[in-house]
């Protein structure tokens, strides 16, 4: 998968309405540094620096879904006690509906308390409910899921064994999505994957497609084996086995079978990769992407999930940023808005000055580049907003650009007193520095920095304007006339 494919996924996703029906739990971190023995028995005493409370279970696929654009809701039972009104708090917070969330105050809220000292886990503790649904609050999951579950593009189970994917529950889902054409994915848990027959796709990992198919896996021949039983049994269009170091392998009804090498990155904690697996593969295929794609794209997530501590979110300037490493050209300088948005605010947070200028840059010359060098040295990293071709024909007329926008991006973005480049369709920038707000304003030629096209606003927030002079003698103008007259 590429960048630009990538950028288009992401900007698709906030149209996509996601359900996660699963186990809820509250996830509490507590953050330390260890560096002396109790004396009361040998264990390492912990001073704990700072708590955190985050959503885990079905709630960290919401959160995954969350961010990366998705309108979510969430299909589940809670305790009546202090750390299900927590949950509640922390999804009202962020816009994750729980109208199918239900209360039960015989159920006991699950609750994981991670202790992390030195970048490691030191112990879990968990405090958790694990029996089936009550029959009223199984039949009230089941008739609003019946009711429901049409108005999604997408559905995802989130099973934890923790009682709420009752078979009821799930056959309910898978029945009803399937009348209304929509896919349901769903991450297992138990030996009985028949349970899950009926929805679309199942993504267990390896240890637990051994248990469901009672075979050892030991190579790609025993592998594809456990998969065909599983699918055979189960009645499933497609299986997706997470494999760990080993990638992922994506299988089908029709004998298909598709390896996805794992991305090499450092490990520091697996807890919640298949959240992140499950929120991926639900976005990527409600978005369009056919489902090779969208393991494809699964899997480049599951190497950002396990490079961070604990249960964690992974954001769409993360997997492009990811994305464009993999191609060592020009291609991971070129931005969209929103996404180099996200990446100059963390910048800034970091202390780093921000220069922005903008142009036509038909025909890279010298000049040009004389000019981007200064602008450069203005500040800490420089932004190039560069004029889409239909904008350069309103300005220069019907013959120009000579050089399509998508050839001038990747010139400009080449050049190393470049760091990102950002296309506009606008006559002018004033949108664009709206919205990335600079530090430093530059422009070139003789302009006075009032006629400066969005100086006004840079100033407004204690910003300035630069104006950088030009290389005389040096204009694309020239250089048109000049091939004009040695070859007309």
């Amino acid at each position: 998968m590429d960048r630009k494919t990538a950028e288009s996924l992401f900007n698709r996703i906030p149209g996509i309405r996601c359900l996660v029906v699963g186990d809820l739990m509250l996830d509490e971190y507590l953050w330390g540094k260890t560096d002396r023995i109790s004396p009361e028995a040998p264990v390492q005493v912990v001073d704990v620096i700072r708590d955190e409370l985050r959503p885990g279970g079905a709630g960290n696929v919401a959160q995954n879904l969350l961010e990366l654009g998705a309108t979510v809701s969430l299909c589940s039972a809670i305790g009546d006690d202090s750390d299900g009104h927590e949950l509640l708090s922390l999804f009202k917070k962020k816009n994750i509906s729980t109208d199918a969330v239900f209360k039960d105050s015989l159920r006991r809220t699950s609750r994981k308390t991670r202790v992390v000292a030195s970048n490691q886990q030191i112990v879990r503790i968990d405090r958790e409910s694990r029996e089936p649904l009550s029959p009223g609050i199984e039949n009230n999951l089941c008739l609003w899921l019946a009711d429901n579950v049409g108005k999604f593009d997408i559905v995802l189970l989130s099973d934890y064994l923790k009682g709420i994917l009752t078979d009821r529950v799930i056959s309910t889902t898978a029945s009803v999505a399937a009348e209304s054409g929509i896919p349901v994915i769903a991450d297992p848990k138990g030996r009985d994957f028949t349970r899950y027959r009926g929805v679309t796709l199942l993504t267990p990992n390896l240890k637990e497609a051994e248990q469901a198919s009672g075979l050892t896996i030991e190579n790609e021949e025993s592998l594809a084996h456990a998969a065909m039983a599983i699918m055979t049994s189960a009645g499933l269009p497609y299986l997706l086995l997470t494999r760990g170091e080993a990638g992922m392998s994506l299988f089908s009804a029709d004998g298909r079978m598709l390896h996805i090498p794992a991305i090499a990155r450092e490990v520091f904690d697996v807890s919640g990769a298949g959240d992140t697996v499950l929120a991926f593969m639900a976005a990527g295929m409600a978005s369009g992407l056919d489902i090779a794609e969208a393991a494809r794209i699964s899997n480049i997530a599951a190497g950002i999930a396990v490079g961070k501590l604990g249960t964690s979110v992974v954001y769409p300037d993360e997997m492009i940023d990811s994305i464009s490493r993999s191609h060592s050209d020009s291609d991971s300088k070129i931005k969209n808005h929103d996404t180099l948005s996200r990446l100059l605010e963390r910048e800034k947070t970091l202390g780093k000055s921000i220069v922005f200028t903008n142009g036509c840059f038909d025909l890279l010359h010298a000049g040009h580049v004389k000019y981007l060098q200064k602008a450069r040295k203005l500040g800490d990293i420089l932004v190039l907003g560069l004029n889409s071709d239909d904008s350069v024909r309103r300005l220069k007329g019907e013959k120009r650009p000579l050089i399509r926008e998508e050839e001038r991006a990747h010139i400009l973005a080449a050049l190393d007193c470049v760091d990102f480049v950002v296309l506009f369709d606008e006559d002018t920038p004033i949108e664009l520095i709206r919205q990335f707000k600079p530090d430093i304003l530059a422009k070139g030629g003789d302009y006075a920095p009032e006629s400066v096209v969005g100086g006004d606003i840079v100033e407004s927030y204690g910003g300035r304007i630069e104006i950088v002079s030009f290389v005389d003698g040096k204009s694309t103008t020239n250089i048109i006339e000049q091939v004009l007259e040695r070859y007309s």
